[in-house]
């Protein structure tokens, strides 16, 4: 006999060196490149995953791993070995990130909330439940789950629909609860940020898709002094954000789009300034959710998803008992993007369903770099190098 137990989380140089005293902000982009690449060959066109809100969300569930499950987890995610020092990263990390928006001024707007919504009666182990309270600032919130599941998750919804602005609506399935749910931890991101001067408005750029063809899309351009560097193949450009502790690289192949790797990215946290005429694509993203199970498996995440049965290992969090254990059934991850000449506005939400289980130099003239063709991006925080969000362009329109 199996019960439902739902854990919803919401939601660059060589290696960055602070990664090495920092498991938080390397995580965002080791681990988070992996799962990317992962994700990418499973799918064509435009995508996007936000590794802070995934990894935010697998960090919480990784404090109640145990055994084979923490170290497969540990491999997979790149997370250190301590899930404690891991939590008092993503801690530090989270801290970094609200200092950061302050610094972008009143129009720059950064939400990282955190909530357990847990089974009336239910009996979690307190280090687990202190753990989610004190690191990651997620109390817990008793739910009549077995009286009204879908009122549950309509209640849940809310909350996350609040926390992102209205963004990330209905990420909790229809019937993803019963009346055997028995945990929902869930973490919200969202981010609102101008860029430090406007980009104009421009005619529309002509937008070379893989295989030929494509077409006019809207564009914005302006010249100025970005970060820039040709490397690895790409062509990166970084372009920061109000208060200068945010920055959108862009990563624009010389040919067609090659697989991204966690050097490239790490390599675009800082980059020599130069004079550059950037031309750019405009676009929104609100794509479905995406299942990462399959994705977390293929990676060598598996005795947490009960493969083989009996393997999982969730003791931190609930007694484990071998005719009465949890496990995780399938992650869940929803992003929205939009961008501008004005900035960005961001969320992400990631859902991790669980079960009960019983039985370069400067330039003096202006380069130009127009992203006419597929493209790699992220929004990084300077700073730590962590990783919010990473995306690719094969068509903007």
């Amino acid at each position: 006999m199996k019960f439902p137990l739902l854990a919803f989380l919401i939601l660059v140089q060589s290696v960055f060196p602070a990664f090495a005293n920092d498991p938080a902000a390397s995580a965002t982009t080791v681990g988070g490149v992996k799962m990317f690449k992962a994700a990418a060959a499973r799918s064509k066109g435009n995508l996007c995953l936000s590794p802070f809100s995934i990894q935010s969300a697998l960090a919480m569930t990784y404090g109640g791993a145990e055994g084979k499950t923490r170290s497969e987890m540990a491999a997979a995610l790149d997370f250190p070995a301590d899930a404690s020092a891991l939590a008092a990263s993503f801690e530090s990390l989270n801290a970094s990130l609200l200092k950061s928006a302050e610094r972008g001024g009143k129009d720059t707007s950064l939400n990282v909330a955190n909530r357990l919504f847990g089974a009336k009666g239910f009996a979690f182990r307190p280090a687990f439940l202190a753990l989610c309270k004190d690191r990651f600032g997620a109390p817990l919130e008793k739910m009549d789950f077995r009286a009204n599941p879908a009122a549950a998750a309509q209640h849940i919804n809310q909350w996350v629909e609040k926390q992102t602005a209205d963004r990330i609506r209905n990420l909790i399935p229809e019937n993803a609860l019963a009346k055997d749910t028995t945990l929902v931890l869930a973490n919200a991101l969202y981010l609102k940020t101008p860029w430090a001067e406007e980009f104009s408005k421009t005619s529309d750029l002509i937008f070379h898709v893989d295989g030929g063809g494509g077409g006019n899309v809207p564009a914005i351009t302006r010249t100025d002094s970005f970060g820039y560097r040709k490397a690895g193949g790409f062509t990166l450009v970084g372009v920061p954000f109000r208060g200068g502790e945010f920055q959108f690289l862009i990563l624009l192949p010389d040919g067609p789009l090659p697989p991204l790797t966690d050097d490239i990215l790490s390599a675009g946290i800082k980059l020599p300034c130069a004079d550059v005429a950037l031309t750019l694509p405009k676009f929104r993203l609100e794509p479905p959710t995406l299942p990462l199970g399959e994705i977390l498996q293929s990676l060598g995440m598996k005795s947490a998803f009960d493969i083989p049965e009996g393997s999982a290992d969730f003791d931190g969090i609930a007694p484990r008992k071998p005719d009465d254990y949890l496990y995780i059934s399938d992650v869940f991850h929803k992003v929205f993007f939009a961008l501008d000449e004005k900035g960005i506005e961001a969320a992400a939400a990631t859902a991790v369903v669980m079960m009960r289980a019983t039985a370069m130099p400067i330039h003096r003239e202006p380069v130009e770099v127009r992203v006419d063709r597929p493209f790699y991006f992220a929004v990084q925080h300077v700073p730590t190098g962590a990783c919010l969000f990473l995306g690719r362009i094969t068509d903007p329109r």
